[in-house]
């Protein structure tokens, strides 16, 4: 069975003080969740989120890293500066970062490679767009994307990578693919991993549901069979929310 994961993705939101205190705050909220609980936090919130997080049950994530380990590379931040850091997770190739920093499917398959050399675990997102979805190419391009993303990957490494299934037309908007959508999505995604790994290793990957699940759908798409969890981004800056949809992973 596959464990379900439930990542909060506080995008550009919330100072390293006020991590603190939501972490303090969230923490007796998801205590003995009987599902991962990881908060994905701004570079700068990452060190008083770890020691924040210390003997809870949440995981601390970074949005995004580089996939050189050093250089000239003005702003960014190296797999190995995170994990000195105690961060475990990290999310890759959000659509918020293809839209606008021209982050490309090469792009993510660097970051993954980096990222899983250095021991982090990657949250991979895919996803399509309102006019892809129009067009009937849902599957297509997210077949594509996987494909490019895994170039390269073991099988052994392939199955401890999360990935999020991150319609574009529902992120941010309040739009929400239908739980069968959503379902319909994933089981592409698992069956393109299977594809490429053969079907245990793609009966291991974890792939979650990431357009605007809040707390009154999450119970809904959570409950399809392809579904393994969520990566939340406006319901995971409230903490009552984001414990009610932690609580629904255990139905």
């Amino acid at each position: 069975m596959r464990k379900t994961v439930i990542a909060g993705n506080w995008k550009m939101n919330k100072t390293a003080s006020e991590a603190d205190s939501f972490l303090k705050e969230l923490a007796p909220l998801v205590k003995g969740a009987k599902c991962t609980v990881i908060a994905c936090v701004p570079f700068t919130d990452l060190t008083a989120a770890v020691k924040a997080a210390k003997r809870t049950n949440i995981k601390i994530g970074a949005q995004n890293l580089h996939f050189e380990k050093s250089g000239a590379f003005t702003g960014e931040i190296s797999a190995d500066m995170l994990v000195n850091l105690g961060v475990e997770y990290v999310i890759i190739g959000h659509s918020e970062r293809r839209q606008y920093f021209n982050e490309t499917d090469e792009t993510v398959n660097l970051k993954i490679k980096a990222a899983l050399a250095a021991g982090l675990k990657p949250i991979v997102c895919v996803g399509e767009l309102l006019s892809e979805r129009e067009d009937d190419i849902t599957a297509e391009v997210l077949r594509r994307q996987i494909k490019i993303a895994f170039k390269g990957v073991s099988a052994d490494e392939a199955k401890g990578i999360i990935v999020a299934y991150e319609p574009v037309w529902a992120i941010g908007t309040g739009k929400t693919a239908t739980s069968e959508q959503a379902d319909e999505a994933c089981g592409v995604i698992r069956s393109c991993i299977a594809s490429l790994y053969g079907k245990a290793v793609a009966n291991k990957v974890v792939i979650q549901y990431g357009g605007s699940m809040n707390a009154k759908n999450a119970e809904e798409l959570l409950s399809k069979p392809n579904v393994d969890g969520g990566l939340i981004g406006g319901a995971s800056l409230k903490s009552a929310d984001f414990s009610i949809i932690v609580a629904a992973a255990a139905k």
